[in-house]
């Protein structure tokens, strides 16, 4: 074998790693299947991904890209309707707001799209605590409870349509605080040693949308010293700031492999459904601002309950 070849062959192992080591603490048990039966609840359909925090040029609806799975509105509307009332975060659009990202992460390649699967393994968790919770559950027939999801959906001319109460998971696992005083109340959180509690799990997805929180916002930069820097060094660089802190020297060295492959500016404006840097700019400034902003409620919320370094 030359060394072309080996070189692709050590490429390819240390991917399958990273694929497994992503988010810390991956190495130390095996993951069970996961119950794929998740009943969907927020149609994004019938989501508006405008925001009162919106300014009249960057707030209109995002309209449906044709011809591809990712889609930035389904993204951003799923955002906005995981904004819980008292500064909590409700779970199930949350978790919607990670498919729409997994699909993101699928669409650059394999090679980023292996780390999406250790990402879509811990989505798993919560969801399968979610339904044997239901299960569990005294909450009606199929312990589900009726709750309202979410809010109004933006016609032309200003109307608006509430949506119907539809059915959700009992309210133990509906949000943030709720599963935190669930799992807390149930001794179900340690903080000396790891567990497969639900609190640990979202941890590790709090630290990895950070990451894409902020990879999204350089990508959304303009020019520096008259040039636009690749998103593989935009990535690289976000990934440096946040997720690799909670990594090991392996891990890093792995991951940054996988972003050499990262696609050019051109292959995410189509996934955004822009043509210029100005018009990505607008759409993913909005996105990061909905992320930031989910991202800050969980932060408090975990910081309030000493929930930010669970092994």
């Amino acid at each position: 074998m030359g060394i072309k070849g080996k070189a692709a062959l050590a490429i390819v192992v240390l991917l399958f790693f990273l694929g497994s080591m992503w988010l810390q603490g991956s190495l130390d048990y095996q993951w069970d299947s996961c119950l794929k039966g998740y009943i969907q609840i927020n149609s994004p359909r019938h989501l508006s991904n405008g925001s009162e925090a919106d300014s009249d040029e960057d707030g209109a609806i995002l309209e449906v890209c044709p011809g591809q799975k990712f889609q930035v509105s389904e993204l951003l509307s799923h955002l906005l309707a995981a904004l819980g009332p008292t500064n909590d975060v409700l779970l199930q659009p949350y978790l919607a707001s990670w498919d729409e990202l997994i699909k993101f992460m699928e669409a650059l390649g394999p090679m980023v799209g292996l780390i999406s699967q250790e990402i879509e393994a811990k989505t798993s968790i919560i969801r399968d605590l979610t339904l044997r919770e239901a299960g569990s559950s005294d909450e009606g027939e199929v312990g589900l409870a009726l709750v309202l999801v979410s809010g109004t959906r933006v016609h032309g001319g200003g109307q608006e349509e509430t949506e119907a109460s539809v059915a959700a998971p009992s309210s133990a696992y509906l949000s943030l605080r709720s599963m935190i005083h669930t799992e807390l109340s149930r001794g179900l959180v340690d903080f000396q040693q790891m567990t497969e509690s639900g609190c640990r799990t979202l941890l590790r997805l709090h630290r990895a949308l950070l990451w894409l929180q902020v990879f999204l916002e350089k990508l959304g930069e303009g020019p520096v010293g008259g040039r636009l820097r690749s998103p593989s060094e935009l990535c690289r660089e976000a990934y440096q700031h946040t997720l690799a802190h909670h990594h090991s020297w392996f891990v890093r060295r792995a991951a940054e492999i996988a972003f050499i492959a990262m696609p050019e500016r051109g292959f995410f404006y189509r996934l955004v459904c822009v043509t210029n840097q100005e018009e990505a700019s607008v759409v993913l400034n909005r996105v990061v601002r909905a992320i930031g902003e989910v991202y800050d409620r969980t932060q408090g919320v975990l910081e309030e309950h000493g929930m930010l370094d669970l092994p």
